[in-house]
Parts: structure tokens; C-alpha cells; sequence
């Protein structure tokens, strides 16, 4: 199982992005797909998740709904929108995919697979 990240860059505070996470080398119905993200000098922490089959998305409290998780089955890709960034959102930006964990709140120790991070750079 492949996982590649991507759609980082640098943005003014306000503004958007919107990440990329093309997944390949399995069958991932029954998967837990999630974001997560490290700021430097922190623990990775998790952001949001969504059910591969059901499309049923879960998010922490900081995202306060300026973040959206989706999933195009078609295009085998998980999207996080990000939208009113603020400099705490700089960090790196990881997708990961577990099959094992049935509860939608997701652990960085948890996770099967994961993708190389992408940087998000939020600039004031």
C-alpha cells in the first residue's frame, strides 16, 4: 500500500489549501483514511478522518469547521480542504490509512501506512 501526499506550499493567514493523498497497491474498502499533522517540535497529531465505503467524516475540535475531509473513489485520493488558515496550522501534513481501528478518532500509533508529509506554511 502506497500513500503519496501532496498540495503544501506557503499561504497568507486567511487563506486555503487543499491537500492531496493518492492511495494505490490495495483494496481500501473497509479502511480508515485520516490527516494528520506535526508542527515542529510537537507530537503528530490527528485532524480528520474519513471511511473509505461510507464516506463518513470525523474532525478534531481545533478544525472548529474550517476543514473538510472528502474522498474521490474514482481517483483512488483523500482530500483535506483547509480553509481560514492561521499560523498554527503550519505544520506537516501527513496522510495515513488503517483498517484495524473501527472507531472513527484516529492515533498516530495506530496507523498501518503512511504517506510522506507535505509542508503547509502559513505566513502572517
Amino acid at each position: 500500500v502506497q500513500l503519496q501526499a501532496s498540495g503544501g506550499g506557503v499561504v497568507q493567514a486567511g487563506g486555503s489549501l487543499r491537500l492531496s493523498c493518492v492511495v494505490s497497491g490495495g483494496t481500501f474498502d473497509n479502511y480508515n483514511m485520516g490527516w494528520f499533522r506535526q508542527a515542529p517540535g510537537k507530537e503528530r497529531e490527528f485532524v480528520a478522518s474519513i471511511k473509505w465505503n461510507s464516506g463518513n467524516a470525523y474532525y478534531v475540535d481545533f478544525t472548529k469547521g474550517r476543514f473538510a475531509i472528502s474522498r474521490d473513489k474514482a481517483k483512488s485520493t483523500v482530500f483535506l480542504q483547509m480553509n481560514r488558515l492561521n499560523s498554527e496550522d503550519t505544520a506537516v501534513y501527513y496522510c495515513g490509512a488503517d483498517a484495524r481501528t473501527p472507531a472513527p478518532f484516529l492515533t498516530a500509533a495506530g496507523m498501518e501506512y503512511w504517506g510522506k508529509g507535505t509542508l503547509v506554511t502559513v505566513s502572517s
